[in-house]
């Protein structure tokens, strides 16, 4: 897909001088539910009302949404409020309901990106739609299938797209539910910077205590906006209780985020500044976090070694793993002093933990 300017259409006609702001409930429980929510978040910066309308659970039994009635109770909270509505579909039969109900935006979820078959199956069925359409990342941390499913849908002339960044799932336990990986979406950006690129902090999260941090970074990323899942009863919410928030919360959060504004010298110079030092801080913790599961393995290493009674400095195994990251560093414009200054501290460290593990 070449970089297609008119792609940002869309979110420049909306006229805003903010990011754009999507947010209401996970799941459409009843109709009183949405028009209240509705009703408390035209106050807010929201834009857009989101409500899941058909839930894809990971296992069945739970919650899967109240269906085609659903529609009908978003329909009236657009009457009532002026709010434009979104919700997920995820095959044709979906899509039709969705225009008989005059759903502006439709989003595609992360497990459906995944497969090309459906992508395209929704893509033919929304061909030439002036619909505003967004692809959720697939649950995998793949660029290429990301990007594919965008591709589909611009070849079936669906003009107004964007993409929502929700995070990529990992067998690994970590304080998300689903790893940002920022800089998957820092390469999207970078290769197609018109494409409008919402984060979706509530899936990544899982909790909200950290709703607000995943704001303000995408925000220093230059992101277009967010989709926030609120509730006015977020811990008795029917699905995902715990990654809602309350739509008083929500204006607060976009009360305190900070937005990088213009100045009248530099503007350009420091909003790219500002962008490239927020890639280095998502790189410098993927560092941190890489180092911590080295120095884990250095444990294991230790209490190894301690059952067989084998000296923690092993000269052999070192210079071989030295002789191979100065080759490696070369290849990344790396200099041989860096590497060794480097891998020097690391070696040093995985003595350190190897030591405390036998001497304890």
């Amino acid at each position: 897909m070449e970089n297609k300017k008119e792609l940002r259409g869309w979110l420049d006609n909306f006229g805003l001088n903010h990011p754009l702001v999507i947010a209401g409930p996970c799941s459409a429980e009843t109709e009183a539910q949405v028009l209240k929510i509705a009703h408390q978040l035209k106050e807010s910066d929201a834009t857009v009302l989101r409500a899941g309308i058909w839930k894809p659970r990971t296992r069945p039994g739970n919650f899967e949404g109240v269906g085609a009635l659903g529609l009908k109770w978003l329909q009236k909270a657009k009457q009532e409020t002026g709010m434009l509505t979104t919700t997920e579909v995820a095959n044709a039969n979906h899509v039709d309901l969705a225009l008989k109900h005059d759903v502006d935006i439709l989003w595609i979820g992360a497990r459906t990106t995944v497969s090309p078959f459906i992508v395209q199956d929704i893509a033919d069925a929304l061909k030439g739609t002036d619909k505003i359409v967004l692809i959720k990342n697939p649950v995998n941390p793949d660029l290429a299938l990301w990007l594919g499913a965008v591709e589909r849908f611009h070849t079936a002339d669906v003009k107004n797209l964007g993409v929502i960044h929700r995070g990529f799932s990992t067998y690994e336990k970590t304080r998300y539910r689903n790893n940002p990986e920022w800089q998957i979406a820092v390469d999207l950006q970078n290769r197609f910077p018109d494409l409008p690129l919402i984060l979706d902090p509530s899936h990544i999260a899982g909790r909200r205590d950290i709703i607000f941090d995943l704001c303000q970074t995408a925000l220093d990323l230059n992101y277009d906006g967010m989709m926030v899942e609120t509730h006015y009863d977020p811990d008795n919410a029917w699905s995902d209780a715990a990654q809602q928030i309350t739509p008083e919360t929500l204006i607060q959060i976009t009360k305190d985020l900070k937005i990088k504004k213009e100045t009248a010298e530099g503007a350009d110079y420091n909003n790219k500044l500002n962008t490239l030092r927020t890639q280095i801080d998502v790189v410098d913790h993927q560092l941190i976090d890489m180092m911590g599961k080295r120095m884990k393995v250095a444990d294991e290493i230790g209490a190894l070694k301690k059952t067989k009674n084998v000296a923690v400095l092993q000269t052999k195994r070192w210079n071989e793993i030295l002789g191979k990251m100065i080759l490696q560093g070369e290849e990344k414009n790396l200099s041989e002093e860096f590497i060794l200054r480097v891998f020097k501290a690391i070696h040093q460290e995985s003595i350190n933990h190897q030591e405390k593990v036998i001497n304890g």
